[in-house]
C-alpha cells in the first residue's frame, strides 16, 4: 500500500517546539522507524508551512496511485476550507492525526474544518497517531480487498 503522511505548519519544528506538549523526537526520525515497521509499504512524507503547497501536494494524487492519506494539518485544521476541499475533490481514504488533543486545548483549536472529509482521526495520541493512522488504512484496505 502507498501511503503519503503530510504535515502542516510548525511541524518541522518537533523536537524543539513545546516539547511538554509534542515531544523531543524530530518528525523525521519518527518517520524513519515508521517506515521500518510497516515494510511491505511505501510510506511517503511531506511537509509544510504554507497552505497552497499542501494543496497543491494533495491534488498531485488525483489519479495516482496513492492508496491513503494520513494528514495533520496543524494550525490549518481550524482555518483551512481550501484543504477540506481539496480532500473532498481527490476521495483518497484519509486520517486526521493531532499530536496534541485539541479539544483539550484552547477553544479555537476545538474545530476541524478537514475533519468532515476523513474517515477516522486520531487526536492526542503523541506521535504514535500516526502509527495508528498507518495501521487503520492498512486495515480499513485489507477489508476492502476481501469483499
Amino acid at each position: 500500500m502507498k501511503i503519503f503522511i503530510i504535515n502542516g505548519p510548525n511541524l518541522n519544528l518537533l523536537g524543539r517546539r513545546e516539547p511538554h506538549i509534542y515531544g523531543s523526537l524530530t518528525f523525521e526520525s519518527y518517520f524513519e522507524q515508521l517506515q521500518k515497521d510497516f515494510p511491505g509499504h511505501q510510506l511517503f512524507y511531506f511537509q509544510s508551512n504554507h497552505e497552497g503547497a499542501i494543496v497543491d501536494k494533495l491534488q498531485e494524487f488525483l489519479g495516482s496511485d496513492i492508496q491513503g492519506i494520513v494528514i495533520n494539518p496543524a494550525a490549518y485544521t481550524h482555518t483551512s476550507i481550501a484543504i477540506a476541499d481539496t480532500l473532498a475533490a481527490i476521495k483518497i481514504p484519509t486520517i486526521e492525526v493531532h499530536i496534541s488533543d485539541i479539544y483539550n486545548r484552547e477553544s479555537f483549536r476545538h474545530f476541524s474544518f478537514v475533519k468532515s472529509q476523513c474517515c477516522q482521526s486520531f487526536v492526542g495520541f503523541g506521535l504514535e497517531g500516526y502509527r495508528k493512522a498507518v495501521e487503520y488504512l492498512i486495515n480499513i484496505t485489507k477489508n476492502v480487498n476481501k469483499k
